[in-house]
Parts: structure tokens; C-alpha cells; sequence
């Protein structure tokens, strides 16, 4: 297929909308449940993902309750993604992707190429996990059927102005606050660090409800592990540049959930948007949330992803 792509064009801001991302984690279904109550009935957020992105043995635990959770989420006034696997690896995953997209009237996040193909053009999200880094990509995915694409979390800012000009079809997102996912595999690091194996896994990843921090030889603080994902160790935290990115198309922004008060974080970044906060207070009001984490940005300036680029003036958390 050839595909054509348009001169590139200075994309329009488009109204900011803010995203609460997929639940990466082995919550307990109590606790899980709470806190989509509270997204639902306290939370400045438009748009809430749902349904599990790492490890298909977790979904058995919480499948019964999402009908729920998504008609409470609705009927609060938030639009609401399923979210697909990350990694699809067998005919089962393949036959709960198809169950999937028989649901009525709910927009579906493609993280696997082949979510993808199943959907078979019917509009659809593509999600960060599946690797878009130039505009021909970009057009293909939107002929193939996707309406909104979460850019990858590795893009510098040049990349993202070219794909937003380019993607002027679709609505473009980017996360800005969480562990970002750098890395799936088939095998699980959670069961393997406590000497077990992935089909006996016991559902250790529950015990680690943000993760399972991974130090260097030298003890310094380096990644996460999460069943079968590995995460930065580092929390991304893009406050400061929310701004250009909106200029460049961004239009959804989004918030990966942690164990921390996500109804407070959602308060301070749509105090943000609605220019009610500055980004240095709203940098230090999420370090007082938050608690003890270290934060990065390096992605967008193009410099190693775990580095905090220091732009002149800005808050800087000690």
C-alpha cells in the first residue's frame, strides 16, 4: 500500500482533555474497585481506561467487575477505553481480543499489533505501546482505522511537533505522569526474583502495588519490575512542558495510576490546564502528593530518559 503523506502544517491546539491511563498493577479487586469510585465521583478527568495491559492471568480476578465500573464511569460523565493487551502470545489472548471488540459503543485502545488486525478497521485508539516514530506509520494507522494515538513515551519534542502535524486526522496524547513502560516480556521478573515460575507465579506482582524497585550494583535507584513489564524507576512528570505541547496538537494528556491519591494528582494537573496553578506549584503540590519519588522528563530534551532536564527558573525537587 502506498500512502501519501501531506505537507506538514503547524497542527491547531485542540481543547486539553485529561486521561486516566490503565491500572498497570496487581491491585486487590476491593481496592481496585474504590478507586475507579473515586475517579468516577471525585476525579477532574474526561477520559478513564479500564481492563488489563500486562498479564492475561491477572484479568480473571476483576472481568466481573467491569460492566459496573464502566457504566458508574459513564454515568459520571467520562468516556471510557478498554484498554487491550500489551502482548498477545497465543490463541487465547487472540480469542479474549475478539470477545473484546464485540463491545457495543466503547472505544478500544490497540496496544498489540495484533489487536490491530482483529479490529479490522473498525476506529479504534492506538496505544504507546505499539511503536510509532514516523509520520508514514502514523498515516497507516490512521487509514487503518485509529482515531486517537497515545504518541511512545521515548519521542524528543522535534518528533512529536512532525507526528502531531502529520496526524492531523486523529486526536494525539501523551502521558505525563507515572512510571513510564519501557520494556514486556513473555517471561515474569516478579515471580523469578521471589524463586518461582511464571505458571506458578502466585501472584506475587500483588505484593508490589507500584512495582518492585531494581537497583544498580552500586545500590543506586535504576528501574521497576511489574510482572512481566519492566518501568522506568523514575516517575515522568511533564508539568512544565504541557504547554508547548498542547501548541504542537497534543490535545489528551495522560496520568498513570500509582498507589498515591490520583484524585489529588487529576486536581493539580486540571488546575494546570485551566491555568488555576503555575507548573512550578504544581510540581511541588505533586511531590507533596506523590512522596518520596524521583522525577524525569529526559525523553522529550532528548537526553537519557531518567534525567530531569532543568529548564532555567523552574522548580527543582531537591
Amino acid at each position: 500500500m502506498s500512502i501519501e503523506i501531506s505537507p506538514l502544517k503547524p497542527a491547531m491546539p485542540a481543547p486539553a482533555r485529561l486521561v486516566m491511563g490503565p491500572v498497570l498493577f496487581h491491585w486487590q479487586p476491593d481496592y481496585l474497585r474504590d478507586f475507579y469510585a473515586r475517579i468516577a465521583d471525585e476525579a477532574d478527568i474526561d477520559v478513564v481506561h479500564v481492563g488489563e495491559v500486562v498479564c492475561a492471568k491477572r484479568m480473571p480476578f476483576f472481568d466481573r467487575e467491569w460492566p459496573g465500573v464502566i457504566e458508574r464511569l459513564q454515568r459520571a460523565g467520562k468516556q471510557v477505553v478498554y484498554s487491550s493487551l500489551a502482548l498477545v502470545m497465543g490463541d487465547r489472548e487472540v480469542g479474549m481480543i475478539r470477545d473484546l471488540v464485540e463491545l457495543p459503543d466503547i472505544l478500544i485502545e490497540a496496544n498489540d499489533l495484533a489487536t490491530i488486525g482483529v479490529l479490522g478497521g473498525r476506529p479504534h485508539m492506538v496505544g504507546p505501546y505499539v511503536n510509532i516514530y514516523n509520520e508514514g506509520t502514523l498515516r497507516y494507522m490512521i487509514e487503518r482505522g485509529a482515531t486517537r494515538i497515545a504518541l511512545p513515551w521515548e519521542l524528543p519534542e522535534s518528533s512529536i511537533a512532525s507526528l502531531c502535524a502529520a496526524g492531523r486526522d486523529a486526536e494525539m496524547e501523551m502521558q505525563v505522569f507515572g512510571r513510564v513502560p519501557l520494556a514486556i516480556s513473555a517471561r515474569c521478573y516478579s515471580a523469578r526474583a521471589n524463586g518461582l515460575h511464571k505458571d506458578g507465579c502466585r501472584y506475587v506482582c500483588g505484593n508490589m502495588p507500584d512495582g518492585m524497585d531494581v537497583d544498580t550494583l552500586d545500590g543506586a535507584p535504576f528501574l521497576a519490575v511489574n510482572g512481566l513489564q519492566t518501568l522506568s524507576g523514575s516517575y515522568l512528570e511533564l508539568s512544565a512542558e504541557m504547554a508547548d505541547l498542547r501548541e504542537m496538537g497534543v490535545s489528551l494528556f495522560r496520568l498513570s495510576p500509582h498507589r498515591c491519591d490520583m484524585v489529588a494528582i487529576a486536581t493539580l494537573y486540571h488546575r494546570l490546564l485551566t491555568g488555576g496553578i503555575s507548573p512550578d506549584e504544581a510540581r511541588a503540590e505533586i511531590l507533596a502528593v506523590a512522596g518520596d519519588i524521583n522525577l524525569a522528563n529526559g525523553f522529550l530534551h532528548a537526553i537519557p530518559g531518567a534525567d530531569l532536564y532543568r529548564i532555567p527558573g523552574q522548580f527543582q525537587p531537591e
